[in-house]
């Protein structure tokens, strides 16, 4: 919803002291980052916003200019998840995320070709369910000499060697004869290629085609989705809720042929979260009707919600409707306690819609699918059962939990 927990580089203190040389723009290798202490809520606080764009005005998305970069803001991010199956029946389900966070808002003249104030940060997560087994990557790169960045035109968005991009055989075919397709031009289809050859924890990788069966959604006030009450607490925030997806996944040692679909965030913004807020929990579900679902509900340390927290519909035609904090209610029913972070997370929840007839029981495909990278989280692949508008259905989706392995409410049970 809010990119993942990618975010953490929004503290630029920290973030300095984590990647040292990687932020000055020499030529040395950056190093590993340290275990900083960061919690979601320093890391998507409004400080140090001077000089940078903010997130303000309701109706200003615009396609196809919009699914490219957005260096005036401090940050942004192209989050990609998905629910895949091999002809055998293997699941698989995958998160992948290239963030981008400034460091300033402008750079003083420099001759190296290393100096740059974008830095770069992609996180991997697959799940493979039939093996049992949660896989988990992370990567850091400045936005120079070509080791990571964002252009428009050919649409490309990489971090090394992990991309997001128009198929370029394609992407310079015209936009589909309807009303507003302009969105899809020079973008579809997608490839999505990421590998990680770690020989202790074992290879793993993605090569996936992404088409759209639905246009995109703005997210909130026509792509203003408001996190707080002072403005320019808020992003522009975009979904492509339904993406058939094709291709092959690699792990524990073979790669097989696998179908699905896939889920596309946007956003990008300069601050989020005020004081009090202390994490978020971020629903994507597709079901089987043709419907899809974004909830996603801000946290106060106190155990309330955030009266901000929204929502999304989206009809099997591509239509959608905004729902209020008030429009859905979120039960959590069991917890998960991590044996390493402690963090303790609701995994199985029931997700009520009324007005549209949405009753779901959402459980994980793993317990365990916590990320343990810069900052902790919980992003994991989830079955979805239940009824909509009065019918049984099934579907698949993906949860994203942040501040609980920081002591951000972690027991809270409630709407």
């Amino acid at each position: 919803m809010i990119g993942g927990v990618s975010s953490s580089f929004d503290s630029a203190p920290l973030f300095l002291a984590a990647l040292g040389t990687l932020l000055l723009g020499c030529s040395e290798p950056a190093p590993t980052p340290v275990d900083s202490g960061l919690t979601v809520a320093e890391a998507m606080g409004g400080d140090a916003t001077d000089g940078y764009a903010r997130a303000v005005e309701p109706g200003a998305i615009r396609f196809p200019r919009d699914h490219g970069p957005h260096p005036g803001f401090r940050t942004e991010w192209w989050y990609v998840t998905g629910n895949l199956e091999s002809a055998a029946g293997e699941r698989f389900g995958f998160q992948v995320t290239l963030f981008r966070n400034a460091v300033a808002p402008e750079m003083a003249e420099r001759s190296s070709d290393w100096a740059t104030r974008q830095v770069w940060m992609g996180h991997l997560g697959l799940t493979d369910g039939s093996r049992r087994r949660f896989h988990s990557r992370e990567r850091f790169a400045r936005g120079a000499a070509g080791l990571a960045g964002a252009e428009l035109e050919p649409f490309r968005v990489w971090l090394e060697d992990w991309e997001l991009r128009a198929d370029p055989e394609r992407a310079s075919e015209p936009a589909p004869e309807a009303p507003g397709a302009d969105w899809a031009r020079g973008l579809l289809p997608l490839t999505l290629r990421v590998a990680d050859g770690d020989e202790v924890r074992g290879p793993i990788a993605l090569d996936l085609v992404l088409e759209a069966a639905k246009r995109p959604v703005l997210q909130g006030d026509r792509g203003l989705s408001k996190k707080g009450s002072s403005p320019g607490n808020a992003s522009y925030y975009y979904s492509m809720t339904r993406l058939p997806t094709r291709g092959r996944v690699t792990a524990a040692g073979r790669t097989v042929e696998v179908e699905g679909a896939s889920w596309l965030d946007r956003e990008w913004s300069t601050s989020a979260l005020e004081d009090g807020q202390v994490g978020w929990d971020w629903f994507a579900l597709q079901l089987g009707d043709g419907r899809d679902l974004m909830l996603y509900r801000m946290r106060r340390g106190d155990g309330s919600l955030e009266p901000l927290s929204r929502g999304s519909l989206v009809e099997a035609d591509g239509s959608s409707r905004v729902l209020s904090v008030d429009a859905f209610e979120i039960e959590p029913l069991e917890l998960w306690t991590s044996p390493r972070s402690g963090g303790e997370y609701p995994v199985t929840w029931r997700v009520r819609v009324p007005e549209a007839g949405i009753d779901l029981a959402v459980e994980p495909v793993l317990r365990d699918q916590e990320h343990e990278t810069f900052v902790v989280y919980w992003e994991g692949a989830v079955d979805v059962r239940g009824t909509s508008a009065g019918e049984p259905v099934e579907g698949v989706g993906y949860v994203e939990l942040t501040g609980y392995a920081d002591g951000g409410t972690a027991g809270w049970l409630g709407r």
